[in-house]
């Protein structure tokens, strides 16, 4: 990564907030955290865009859907951190997420996997997605507002993830995730 982030000494503001939260969770401030302190706004506004999203479809469906985009994008920044999440949340236990890394998205609810399916599609080729994608969704029971922001999370989720790639932020260890996990979710 070339780009250079805000040093922690001297952060300030919504900079020194990330920081602080990477450090007071994981003892360490993660390589993608410092990437974004350069626009700490974007980030805010991000963060943001999150908590507008989730309460219509809560975290579960929204892990699933961004495990799904981060696993058609090859985003292992947000496969390692949001695998992790989605253990924490208990969306999916270990075995589950071992078979996702896998191909296998069974350790997930039936709405789910439905779910990673289209984020996956959004991820892959959004520009060929029809009613029929839709309607697959409103099938497993997801109202307009939940459709619109399950395809936001999977959006959302390319936002990042993909500029997390093109600025080549390395990839850092998440605690708390076995290593043979984190080996397969890195390798999905």
């Amino acid at each position: 990564m070339i780009i250079a982030p805000p040093p922690a000494e001297t952060a300030v503001g919504h900079v020194a907030d990330m920081y602080a939260e990477d450090i007071a969770d994981d003892g360490f401030v993660f390589a993608h955290t410092q990437a974004l302190a350069v626009n700490p706004d974007a980030h805010a506004a991000f963060e943001q865009l999150v908590r507008a999203i989730v309460p219509s479809i809560g975290l579960g469906v929204y892990e699933a859907a961004t495990l799904g985009a981060a696993q058609a994008i090859g985003s292992t920044h947000c496969l390692l951190a949001h695998g992790r999440k989605a253990l924490r949340a208990e969306v999916v236990d270990e075995d589950g997420l071992m078979a996702f890394a896998q191909g296998d998205d069974s350790g997930f609810s039936s709405g789910e996997q439905i779910v990673i399916r289209f984020a996956r599609k959004l991820s892959t080729d959004a520009a060929a997605m029809t009613d029929a994608d839709t309607q697959e969704l409103r099938d497993a029971g997801f109202s307009d507002r939940q459709i619109v922001d399950i395809t936001l999370a999977a959006g959302a989720r390319n936002f990042l993830s993909r500029s997390l790639l093109a600025l080549a932020v390395p990839v850092d260890e998440i605690p708390g995730l076995a290593p043979p996990l984190a080996a397969a979710l890195a390798a999905s």
